[in-house]
């Protein structure tokens, strides 16, 4: 089962994080990975770590916000069975005080940059006949997080769009689905933690975790295992679907 062997997955944001365990994941099931980062030291790693596993890989230094470089990647790839698009970044503020600089940097990143990756890689799908998007949401488009505005505006985005695709190219083969994790403990959580509450680093990181009522962060590679099954034949009657995967988030945290 989950067997991928033949099958070529771009993974977007794979020098770290939930990327990163989802490049691991798919390479020992046999997919040839397009890692694709903005950060070459951390696509070097991941490279790396993949090769010496006996996984095939190729990294693919990438800048999503920028249409003709996702483009130009995309094209160079010729196929691609299975996109993920986990680059992303976060923002603390409500709509007070988040800056406009925040806001569109933001909406480049989480929402331009799955526009620009779904756009370019539809186009190769479409010519294959089949294809499967998996896109990352967040707990943040299902229910109201405090002082998460711009954040939650660009995972409701992310929501609508995977609709959209899954229903405007469900006839083409192509399916595609979203999850919304809770919190998951990557190193951009650490590095969020550390930047917003200096010197209260461990205080926080209880805090956050003790928010699912599972007591707990999801590890990365407990996500990737579910979009593992999401990109899979064994779910190929799913699509236009969003997957919490939250600890308990949304439905026991009243």
């Amino acid at each position: 089962m989950f067997d991928l062997n033949g099958k070529v997955a771009a993974v977007t944001g794979s020098g770290s994080g939930i990327g990163k365990a989802v490049a691991l994941l798919f390479a020992k099931r046999g997919a040839t990975i397009q890692l694709i980062d903005l950060n070459e030291e951390a696509l070097n790693a991941t490279e790396d770590e993949i090769k010496k596993a006996g996984g095939n890989a190729v990294k693919q230094v990438c800048d999503v916000t920028k249409q003709q470089q996702v483009k130009d990647v995309f094209n160079s790839i010729g196929t691609i069975d299975i996109l993920v698009n986990s680059a992303g970044v976060s923002h603390v503020g409500n709509v007070e005080n988040t800056p406009e600089a925040d806001f569109d940097r933001l909406y480049n990143v989480n929402v331009k940059g799955v526009y620009n990756c779904l756009q370019a890689a539809v186009s190769l799908m479409k010519e294959n006949g089949s294809g499967v998007i998996l896109n990352l949401a967040s707990i943040a488009n299902n229910v109201g997080l405090a002082d998460r505005f711009a954040y939650s505006m660009t995972k409701g985005a992310v929501y609508a769009m995977t609709l959209s695709v899954a229903r405007d190219y469900i006839k083409e083969g192509i399916r595609c689905n979203c999850i919304s994790p809770a919190r998951v403990h990557t190193p951009f959580v650490d590095g969020f933690i550390k930047k917003n509450y200096p010197g209260k680093e461990d205080e926080m990181f209880q805090k956050l975790s003790a928010s699912q009522p599972i007591g707990r962060m999801a590890k990365p590679e407990e996500i990737a295992h579910l979009i593992l099954y999401l990109c899979s034949d064994e779910a190929s009657f799913i699509t236009g679907c969003d997957y919490p995967i939250d600890g308990g988030f949304i439905k026991l945290n009243n």
